[in-house]
């Protein structure tokens, strides 16, 4: 059983991916921190599968991406994404994706995105965490008042194991409690958005050899379109006996029942079968950004901050970047360099990535869904309709193409506002979903360039600042280390002589953040380079 602290720099609520992410970013920083979640933290029903490749490059930094790679979703299953009247029936067309053994990855990344349900995913943070001694985790654990005060929080909290209610003194809460979030209610921070988008259902069956059944090429996800329009999805979880089944319904609930459910995955796999239904859950889709993701000493991240569509594989990757973001942020607040203004830049960044990433997960469904507007021609579904399936299936491949294919989200969302980014005036971030092309612009992801053939510029960032001096002229640095030194910021300096380095950085130098994205950069020193870290660590506000 944990020991229940009774004081903590940070103390986490809620245990899914963003808090044990969060909880590991800030252990790996040396931040002690406290999660408590109030299930026992084993995951039934996998809500995700897809780590994206921004993920992945944070995973990397942690020393974690390995873990990932080696889990046990089998590494030769294909991708593909297959539009079927149903797995035995016809195959309408297919989105080809690569196996995980055969994806080369991005150019722009020294990683690729992984497929890693979240019951194998979340033991790998989990690992993660509890292997760095500044971070317990405990279950059974639940929240029950926050009282925030100029100093710190005092948060009530009941351990359910021993019936025990313990007081904690934090200096900063996050809530990563997801969609329903308490920490959010005890805050009184509305969500604002659509209604509910569809009620849907997801259900979790074993069957041993489902690809004798179906007799296609394997594929991950399975579209399934009736005269209706799609009906349903059919994944595979782990590439072998455990699918999900996913029901999609409208805007009005569901009336699910064991019936209805053996009868819909019978309609979608096209076949009598043999199987096991292991879990049951109903939900509503929906899109909806919180009005504030927290202030003061209290913020949110994740679903308790922004719930979209899982149409896209967003919401989990967008939770881990908050996680990211809010990381480096608490550290440099509990180790006295950050300044009053830090705190303030994580909505100002964040809630734009999470009000996109949720429209574009919503504009997802809307063209998943589309079948159901324009219904297929009934011949699609006769022996004879050859012609109308390959015409059908096209039209509906081309429409909904651009959810698999969507690097422009994962690694070009820039943070043009920040005020601890000197944004140049002259640059105007490009947000495209499906292409991205690297910029060292402040604001931006600091480009990857391979060093050598196993270093990535990515692996000099992530503790503290880094000032790059770039080409064999570049300036030399005294002047930021002195400066540095005085205000107690963390700062590494690297000469890199690289003209690829050159070509992608576009500066003699760039100083880029602990979560790896441009600050600042420049051709010569600047004048007063006291001014740049204050602004960059949120001391002192830009000049108009």
């Amino acid at each position: 059983m944990t020991e229940i602290p009774s004081a903590v720099p940070v103390l986490i609520i809620g245990g899914g991916p963003v808090g044990l992410a969060l909880a590991g970013d800030l252990g790996w920083r040396g931040v002690s921190c406290l999660l408590v979640e109030k299930s026992d933290g084993v995951i039934t029903q996998p809500r995700m599968d897809g780590v994206g490749v921004r993920t992945m490059e944070f995973c990397r930094r942690w020393g974690i991406d390995k873990w990932v790679e080696e889990a046990p979703y089998p590494r030769d299953h294909p991708q593909d994404n297959v539009y079927v009247t149903s797995m035995a029936g016809y195959e309408l067309e297919r989105e080809p994706v690569p196996a995980p053994e055969a994806d080369r990855g991005p150019r722009q990344s020294p990683q690729r995105r992984e497929r890693c349900p979240q019951d194998m995913f979340d033991p790998i943070l989990k690992r993660f965490a509890t292997s760095l001694p500044h971070v317990r985790l405990s279950y059974h654990t639940e929240l029950l008042e926050l009282a925030e005060d100029e100093s710190g929080v005092t948060a009530r909290i009941l351990d359910h194991t021993s019936g025990t209610e313990h007081t904690v003194r934090a200096d900063y809460v996050v809530g990563c409690d997801g969609a329903g979030s308490t920490v959010r209610g005890m805050q009184d921070i509305p969500m604002t958005g659509p209604d509910v988008l569809t009620y849907s259902t997801n259900v979790i069956f074993r069957c041993d050899d489902l690809a004798a059944v179906y007799d296609k090429p394997r594929g991950y996800r399975f579209i399934c379109i009736g005269p209706e329009g799609t009906y349903a999805t059919v994944v595979a979880i782990n590439g072998r006996d455990r699918w999900r089944l996913s029901i999609i319904g409208d805007g009005s609930r569901q009336e699910v029942t064991p019936e209805f459910v053996e009868q819909t995955i019978r309609r979608a796999v096209g076949a009598d079968f043999e199987f096991e239904v292991l879990s049951t859950v109903s939900w509503a889709r929906r899109e909806a950004i919180a009005d504030s993701y927290g202030s003061g000493r209290i913020y949110l991240a994740g679903d308790a901050a922004h719930v979209m569509s899982p149409t896209g594989g967003l919401g989990m990757n967008s939770g881990i970047g908050d996680a990211v973001d809010l990381g480096w942020k608490l550290d440099a607040m509990l180790a006295g360099w950050g300044g009053s203004e830090l705190l303030a830049s994580y909505e100002v960044e964040r809630r734009p990535v999470g009000q996109r990433n949720a429209s574009e997960s919503s504009e997802n469904l809307r063209r998943l869904l589309l079948p159901r507007e324009e219904t297929p021609p009934a011949a699609v579904f006769e022996p004879g309709g050859t012609q109308e399936r390959a015409q059908y299936g096209k039209w509906f491949r081309d429409l909904v193409h651009r959810e698999w294919f969507s690097l422009g989200l994962h690694l070009g969302y820039e943070y043009p506002n920040s005020p601890i980014c000197l944004t140049e005036p002259n640059h105007e971030p490009v947000w495209e979903v499906t292409r991205y092309e690297p910029t060292a612009a402040p604001g931006a992801r600091a480009p990857h360039v391979w060093l050598d053939e196993k270093t990535s510029t990515l692996d000099l960032f992530g503790r503290g600042f880094v000032l790059l001096r770039i080409g064999a002229d570049s300036p030399n640095a005294q002047e930021f280390v002195d400066a540095a030194a005085h205000q107690k910021v963390p700062l590494a300096v690297h000469a890199l002589d690289h003209p690829d380095v050159s070509t992608a950085y576009q500066a003699a130098l760039v100083l880029v953040r602990p979560d790896g994205f441009v600050a600042w950069r420049g051709d010569s020193v600047p004048h007063d380079p006291e001014t740049i870290l204050a602004i960059v660590r949120g001391a002192q506000a830009q000049p108009c």
